[in-house]
């Protein structure tokens, strides 16, 4: 993993060095690139949401919301009701596991522990689970495209996975302006672009799942501020995008909110 360096512009995401493979930036490389937009969220709706819960996944199936949650012993998936913030139901993770991020793959939810290198399918309506499987290296964040699955690590790549077997497709690493940007957590795929929190930055990365460059940054530090939340790690970390009403959500761990904001303008197409 890069180690974090910079904020960029004001309001970029944190920045590792270069990869080996980039190339050197010079007083002539572009500052920025025409795509790159740095925009403050817009907030179109608040709701309540479980201020006990440490969001480590949000994510909608078939316009239900869906939470999994952190923290030894208290690790848990949820279906969670999104205009009172009420847990509908939940079945928890072992104690000896950290809950991450989760995803919806079919009628399924894939989720992710953090140092285990282990993961489990559950049913989604009856959350009874079906297997597990293992992976390299830490789960953060999860996501899916419609064809993979899509993990981060805490580092600036992005893997992408066989959803029926989990062995890696393929792998991006996101940058910003040439510069790796590392700390990517919890994930969504809306429209064509991979939406990637930045880990204690209170942005949103808008990645480009072919290339890994962030084309715009989703700037929630006002309304980041504006949530009372009981200790520095109860950072933002929940993005939810329900496809049947194009609507996204954001929350954060132990937020006792969660709020719609606007969608940016598209630059992938629909989705």
């Amino acid at each position: 993993m890069g180690v974090a360096l910079a904020m960029l512009a004001g309001a970029a995401p944190v920045v590792s060095a270069p990869p080996p493979s980039s190339a050197p930036q010079t007083a002539e490389t572009p500052a920025a690139s025409p795509l790159e937009r740095i925009e403050a969220a817009e907030v179109v709706a608040t709701y309540p949401h479980d201020a006990g819960a440490f969001t480590q996944g949000l994510f909608f199936s078939d316009g239900r919301l869906f939470e999994s949650t952190g923290q030894h012993g208290e690790s848990a998936i949820r279906e969670v009701d999104l205009k009172t913030g009420k847990v509908i139901r939940e079945t928890r993770l072992p104690a000896q596991y950290f809950g991450e991020g989760s995803t919806a793959w079919g009628k399924t939810i894939v989720s992710l522990t953090w140092k285990h290198g282990k993961g489990f399918r559950w049913d989604r309506d009856s959350f009874r689970k079906l297997g597990e499987f293992t992976y390299s290296g830490e789960g953060w964040g999860l996501a899916q495209d419609g064809e993979s699955l899509i993990l981060s690590d805490g580092s600036s790549e992005l893997r992408f996975l066989d959803p029926a077997t989990f062995a890696e497709r393929r792998r991006i690493t996101v940058t910003w302006r040439g510069r790796a940007v590392s700390q990517l957590n919890e994930l969504e795929y809306a429209r064509r672009e991979i939406l990637a929190n930045i880990w204690h930055s209170d942005l949103i990365a808008r990645i480009d799942p072919a290339t890994g460059v962030i084309k715009g940054v989703i700037d929630l530090r006002a309304v980041a501020a504006s949530v009372k939340v009981p200790d520095s790690e109860s950072v933002l970390n929940g993005i939810a995008y329900d496809a049947r009403v194009r609507k996204l959500y954001v929350t954060g761990k132990r937020w006792p909110q969660l709020f719609e904001i606007a969608l940016p303008e598209a630059s992938g197409g629909a989705g």
